[in-house]
């Protein structure tokens, strides 16, 4: 992968690392956020979920009330110790690991990701689906909730190229650039599908919400 792909994932860590304390911000604020938490109980999760890029774990609880077991991943330390707090599940597994290197060692019914493949620099597309097929079970799916194209008109310093950020700041007066891709929901079902997957990628409100499956298992 590119050095500039490089550079702005080491950004974009010691971001959420550096903002862990106001990470659940938005959740407060924007009721159309609170909403979409509720949107677990009507998506095919359930059996052994894997969840991506948990960070402080405002979903790992809901989906641990639908499931088997859960085991959560996360890069940032900062982020999980708050996800171990408001988790307090003996079913749910904390791990910190990157997530673009990470791979475990069985296979998955659920993968779960929320606002995180909207991080995921578009050449590494391709290696993030393959890896994803990897960890499902045969009849397991990919599900994911994320910022729809609308969100990118709430964000400060969008650049587009061939790795799209924004610019983040923390209360401190710290500033980050981070990858940010909106995905629009067609595109990103015409691109799975290319990749053989069957997916179901629907624009709610000014989110995405997807359910994909490897036509292979």
């Amino acid at each position: 992968m590119s050095a500039d792909d490089n550079g702005l994932l080491a950004e974009q860590i010691a971001y959420y690392r550096a903002g862990a304390a106001e990470y659940d911000r938005p959740y407060a604020r924007y009721e159309e956020l609170r909403r979409l938490l509720t949107l677990v109980d009507g998506l095919p999760v359930g059996g052994d979920v894997l969840e991506l890029a948990c960070g402080t774990g405002q979903w790992t609880a809901l989906l641990a009330e639908r499931a088997h077991s859960v085991t959560a991943v996360d890069m940032s330390d900062e982020v999980l110790a708050i996800a171990r707090t408001r988790t307090p599940f003996s079913h749910v597994r904390f791990v910190q690991a990157d997530v673009f290197e990470w791979r475990p060692s069985r296979s998955y019914d659920t993968v779960f990701f929320a606002f995180w493949l909207s991080h995921v620099p578009p050449a590494r597309l391709p290696g993030f689906w393959d890896g994803i097929a990897t960890m499902l079970a045969p009849g397991g799916r990919a599900v994911f909730v994320d910022d729809g194209p609308p969100m990118a008109a709430y964000e400060e310093g969008v650049e587009e190229g061939p790795v799209p950020t924004v610019l983040r700041r923390l209360d401190d007066g710290s500033s980050y650039r981070i990858v940010k891709v909106f995905h629009a929901a067609d595109t990103l079902t015409a691109d799975l599908t290319a990749r053989g997957w069957t997916a179901d990628v629907r624009l709610l409100g000014r989110n995405i919400v997807g359910v994909a499956r490897p036509t292979t298992q």
